[in-house]
């Protein structure tokens, strides 16, 4: 079971992980739609979204076990 301050700790970082997921968003748009955009550099930012996604994924869970994720 989860301490207050670890709920307040895991809360303030699944805000900080939906904001950088939210803006990596952004970018992977923008690079998209205004050629010339690098391949790689689009890929690199799908994966830490996608690295992202997971870590908001399970802290979720910590935070809300009974809930399907």
């Amino acid at each position: 079971m989860l301490t207050e301050e670890q709920i307040a700790e895991t809360r303030a970082t699944l805000n900080e992980l939906h904001v950088e997921h939210h803006d990596l968003d952004l970018v992977i748009s923008h690079l998209a739609l205004n050629p010339p955009h690098d391949d790689l550099l689009i890929r690199r930012l799908k994966k830490r979204k996608l690295l992202l996604k997971d870590r908001i994924v399970h802290l979720e869970h910590l935070l809300d076990p009974d809930e399907q994720a």
